[in-house]
C-alpha cells in the first residue's frame, strides 16, 4: 500500500478499513473509525450487494464519510481489493477462524470481535496466520483502550488505596427477552457455541487477567447454570454462567454473566487497605466523563456502638462514554491504526486474545464436565 493511497483530502495519513459483514456492532464502529482522525471505510461487504449497499446508506445518513464506501457482495471481493489496508470482522464466532485467516493472507490487518473463536486451537491459527503475514490482530474489547483503565492500573498499583489484591468480582448481565431468545444469532450453537459466556463472560475473563497482569489461574470451575437453544439452533447454549478462578498467592476472581437479569456490569476489586468499584466497566454510562470509586472504609468498636466509617473516592476521566472523539472504541481504533501506519506491530495484544480464550476454553470445559457428571449421577440414582 502506497502513503498516496493512504492519504486522506487534508494530506493525514489514513487507514483504509473493510468491514466484513453488517452486524449491529459494525455500525457503531463506523462511526469510531470516522472519529478516529486515521482511518476512513473505504468498503463494506456482506452476503449480498444490496445488504451491503443498505448499511452504508443506513451509516452515511448519520456519520458520512466524504467518499461513500464501496459495497461488495461477498467477503472474497472485499479482501481482493487493493484499496484496503484493514479490515473490522464482526462475523459470528463460528465464522471468524476463516475470515481472520483469510484477511491475513490478503495482507489485511484485522480487528477482530469477541469471542475470537470457537477454541483456543482456532485462535492459534489465526493468530498464526497474521504472524506469518506480518499484519496486526486486534480483538475488539473497547475497554482496553479506555483513559480509564489507566487510571485505574494507577490506583492498583500505588500500594496504598487497595493494598494487595485478594479478590475480583463481576458480574456482566442484560435482560434478553423472548424475541432475543428465540430469534437472535447468540442464541444459535452453529453460530455463537459459546452463549452467554462468549458474549459477556469474555469481557469479565479480560478485566481478571488485565488486573492481575496476565497471571493465569491454576484452577478454574465453570457452572452453567442456564441454557437454551433458539429457533433452528443445533443445541442449547449457556444463558447464564458463573466461575470461579484460583490463582497462587490466596488470590480468587469470579464472574457471573447472563442473558436472563437485567442490566448490570460491575467489576469489584478488593485488596488488603481497600477496594475499587467500577460500575460500568463495559459500557460506561452516558456522559463527557467516566470514573470509578475507591473504598477506604474504617470498622470502629467504641463499648455498645460498632460504626463503620466511609472514605470514599471518585475519580473521574474527561472521556466521553459513546460515540466521540474521546470515547473507548474512537481510541481503539485510533490506536490500532496509529500502529500500523508507523509499521510497529504489537505482539501483547494477539497474546491478551489468546490468554482469554484458553480461560473461557477452560470454564467451560469445566461446565460441561460437571453437566455430563449431574447427568451420570441421576441416572445412577434412578437406577
Amino acid at each position: 500500500m502506497t502513503m498516496e493511497h493512504k492519504r486522506d483530502i487534508d494530506g493525514g495519513a489514513r487507514l483504509r478499513w473493510g468491514i466484513l459483514g453488517t452486524a449491529q456492532i459494525a455500525h457503531k464502529n463506523w462511526k469510531a473509525i470516522l472519529n478516529s482522525g486515521n482511518g476512513i471505510v473505504r468498503a463494506v461487504a456482506s452476503r449480498g450487494l444490496e445488504r451491503a449497499r443498505g448499511f452504508i446508506q443506513e451509516c452515511q445518513r448519520e456519520a458520512a464519510f466524504e467518499t461513500p464506501p464501496e459495497a461488495f457482495g461477498s467477503y472474497e471481493a472485499l479482501l481482493a481489493s487493493p484499496e484496503i489496508d484493514a479490515v473490522y470482522v464482526p462475523l459470528p464466532t463460528a465464522l471468524r477462524r476463516e475470515w481472520v485467516v483469510r484477511a491475513a493472507e490478503a495482507g489485511k490487518h484485522v480487528v477482530c470481535e469477541k469471542p475470537c473463536a470457537g477454541s483456543a486451537a482456532e485462535l492459534r491459527e489465526m493468530l498464526e496466520a497474521c504472524r506469518r503475514n506480518r499484519v496486526q490482530f486486534l480483538d475488539g474489547v473497547m475497554f482496553m483502550h479506555s483513559r480509564r483503565l489507566e487510571r485505574v492500573r494507577e490506583v492498583i498499583d500505588d500500594g496504598a488505596s487497595i493494598g494487595a489484591i485478594r479478590r475480583i468480582g463481576i458480574q456482566f448481565s442484560f435482560f434478553a427477552g423472548d424475541d432475543f431468545l428465540r430469534d437472535n444469532i447468540r442464541m444459535n450453537s452453529a453460530l455463537e457455541p459459546q452463549g452467554c459466556l462468549g458474549d459477556l463472560g469474555w469481557y469479565c475473563i479480560r478485566f481478571i487477567l488485565w488486573t492481575l497482569k496476565w497471571r493465569m489461574p491454576r484452577e478454574v470451575t465453570g457452572r452453567i447454570l442456564a441454557q437454551a437453544g433458539g429457533a433452528g439452533s443445533p443445541s442449547p447454549v449457556p444463558t447464564v454462567f458463573s466461575a470461579e478462578l484460583l490463582f497462587d498467592e490466596g488470590v480468587s476472581a469470579g464472574f457471573y454473566c447472563s442473558f436472563l437479569a437485567e442490566n448490570q456490569q460491575c467489576a469489584n476489586v478488593s485488596g488488603t487497605r481497600g477496594y475499587l468499584q467500577v460500575p460500568d466497566f463495559v459500557l460506561p454510562f452516558q456522559g463527557a466523563e467516566i470514573g470509578f470509586e475507591v473504598y477506604n472504609s474504617a470498622f470502629e468498636i467504641r463499648g455498645c456502638d460498632f460504626e463503620m466509617r466511609p472514605n470514599r473516592r471518585l475519580i473521574s476521566v474527561a472521556e466521553h462514554s459513546q460515540s466521540h472523539p474521546t470515547s473507548q472504541e474512537t481510541n481503539l481504533f485510533r490506536n490500532f491504526a496509529g500502529g500500523v501506519l508507523a509499521g510497529k506491530l504489537r505482539t501483547d495484544w494477539p497474546e491478551w486474545a489468546l490468554k482469554t480464550q484458553q480461560v473461557m476454553d477452560a470454564c467451560l470445559e469445566s461446565a460441561r464436565r460437571a453437566q455430563v457428571s449431574a447427568r451420570g449421577s441421576s441416572s445412577r440414582s434412578r437406577g
